[in-house]
């Protein structure tokens, strides 16, 4: 393995990227013993306190010691705006930032991918590893729970008036209430499932890595930024990664595979600037070809997040209890173990709903919180008292891409999601705008509510309120697809069912980029689920036996 740079180490598998699917893969490929594995994640290890504390994402979410503050392009429905978007950069990448509700999605996201033509990814046969992954906490069905997983998924502990008004008056609209949304039927509204435990934020570093750190068969590298995949010839031998921008580069070599982890952003930049990708883009950048794949990058989806606000009255909120003395009051809460503010996720509540009577399964999720945030102002509370209801269409149409813009590696690479560019979407939009106005203003909450702050009561119309979805739409932070899953021979294919980079050897992806679709929530829980089986893939084992527990919608 000719190299000019300094060698650390030849191992079974290289994985880059120790996020929530990197963390995973490592606790599951090094269980053996033997089988050894060197795991590259290009930030810091994960020490900062405000980690653990559930409400200390704002402190971390937006540092960029911590994330990688990407900016999208500008577009016509973004009202020329640039989106900010944060990746995680730290032990369990976007796991220890995120909002970390625990949302899988719906069976016809899985059964879709199989009809794709990925073959072993229908939903009953994906079913058994969001099962391995969990434990569930609490009253649950075991035919679609796991008990016997490391990521403990709880149920919401923290009251408030707000959230429950928003509930009953879900259910005044005809919302189920009280339902298991991952379980039998999403369709309905409650309290989210999160994965927090005993007041704590469960991380993909705290759940799979921590285990896995004392076995002398994984190899743990923080600070240590992937620049490239190696090849001899069309197989992946190793990844040259430095410890920041000058520094030397050194080597790592795997005897079996390179994985990449490391996101829907940075693993097409990767096999981008390593030369696989479209050969047009390679040569723009100067690089040379090493294997054309022209869907590298390409299908990037994103949940675009549109947020009502309300200002409130007759009700204390967030928006002052995360401030003073009621802030002091709430961490005394949480240092003695009781249900406080820190333990809770920045949206609280949840409805999944159906954006018009003909579809035919939920297409829209809504987030409540009893708090609100200042429009521009990063992590600010705004200095009213404010409840705020956000939503996303589960399934959106538009698509852009990912590319890298140069040959350094450490310049983000440009991102164009496209939001709302399907005609279909911006209606979806619209409807779900008219459906947040109705569940802020149901009987239950009308004693609250003070007036609309935004999109203000004289936006009626659908160009109205289209045009305020451009105004301050932003991202949901669920970037799939850029290394979509297809059958060979597909164009815009990047990788096989079984996760290999098509026309290569010794590669593949293993994180949300492989996603041929946006799943129908919150993309954590299936981007650990993809990871699961591909322990099993990558390891040869037998796949769990399907299971069919019934229809959810």
């Amino acid at each position: 393995m000719p190299t000019s740079n300094p060698v650390d180490g030849s191992f079974d598998y290289v994985i880059v990227g120790a996020g929530a699917a990197g963390c995973l893969l490592a606790h599951r490929l090094t269980a053996d013993g033997r089988t050894t594995v060197c795991l590259l994640e290009a930030g810091p290890v994960d020490r900062n306190p405000f980690f653990r504390v559930p409400a200390g994402f704002i402190k971390v979410a937006y540092n960029p010691r911590y994330t990688w503050p990407f900016q999208t392009e500008p577009t016509e429905w973004t009202d020329g705006r640039s989106v900010t978007t944060m990746m995680g950069r730290a032990l369990g990448g976007s796991s220890s930032i995120n909002g970390f509700n625990y949302t899988r999605g719906l069976p016809l996201d899985f059964d879709g991918w199989a009809k794709m033509g990925n073959d072993g990814w229908s939903y009953a046969e994906t079913l058994p590893y969001f099962k391995r992954t969990e434990r569930r906490i609490g009253v649950f069905d075991p035919a679609y729970r796991g008990a016997d997983g490391l990521l403990p998924i709880t149920d919401c502990d923290w009251r408030h008036p707000l959230c429950d008004a928003f509930i009953e008056g879900a259910g005044t609209l005809g919302f189920p209430l009280g339902v298991d949304y991952n379980a039998a039927s999403q369709e309905g509204a409650g309290y989210y499932q999160r994965w927090i435990h005993r007041g704590r934020r469960v991380s993909a570093a705290t759940a799979f890595l921590r285990p896995a750190m004392a076995r002398p068969n994984l190899d743990l590298r923080t600070n240590a930024h992937a620049t490239r995949v190696l090849f001899e010839g069309r197989r992946a031998t190793g990844v040259r990664f430095v410890a920041g921008p000058g520094a030397p580069a050194r080597d790592v070599f795997a005897r079996r595979e390179v994985i990449l982890c490391a996101g829907a952003a940075n693993s097409p930049k990767l096999l981008q600037l390593s030369g696989v990708g479209p050969a047009p883009l390679l040569a723009s950048l100067g690089v040379p070809v090493v294997h054309e794949l022209p869907g590298v990058g390409e299908n990037l989806r994103d949940h675009y997040m549109i947020r009502s606000v309300v200002r409130v009255q007759n009700a204390t909120t967030i928006n002052s209890t995360a401030r003073g003395l009621p802030l002091l009051g709430e961490i005394a809460k949480w240092l003695a173990g009781r249900p406080s503010l820190l333990a809770v996720s920045p949206s609280v509540a949840f409805a999944f709903a159906r954006s018009r009577e003909d579809v035919a399964a939920t297409d829209l999720q809504f987030h409540f919180s009893p708090g609100s945030f200042a429009f521009g102002l990063t992590g600010k509370l705004d200095d009213f008292p404010g409840m705020t209801l956000g939503f996303y269409q589960l399934r959106p149409q538009s698509s852009g891409f990912v590319r890298a813009r140069s040959t350094d590696p450490f310049e983000s690479p440009l991102i164009q999601p496209n939001y709302m560019a399907d005609e279909g979407d911006r209606r979806t939009v619209v409807d779900g705008l008219r459906l947040a106005r109705r569940l802020l203003h149901t009987a239950p909450l009308q004693p609250f509510v003070l007036r609309d702050d935004f999109p203000p009561a004289s936006a009626t119309g659908d160009a109205e309120l289209l045009e305020c979805a451009r105004q301050r739409g932003g991202t949901a932070w669920h970037f799939v697809g850029t290394c979509r899953m297809g059958p060979e021979g597909e164009r815009g294919s990047v990788v096989d069912p079984q996760l290999r980079v098509i026309g290569l050897e010794g590669l593949r992806v293993v994180d949300a980029s492989i996603m041929p679709v946006s799943t129908s929530g919150n993309t954590g829980a299936p981007t650990m689920m993809v990871a699961e089986k591909a322990a099993d893939m990558i390891l040869g084992r037998k796949p769990p036996p399907p299971e069919k527990p019934g229809v959810n919608c």
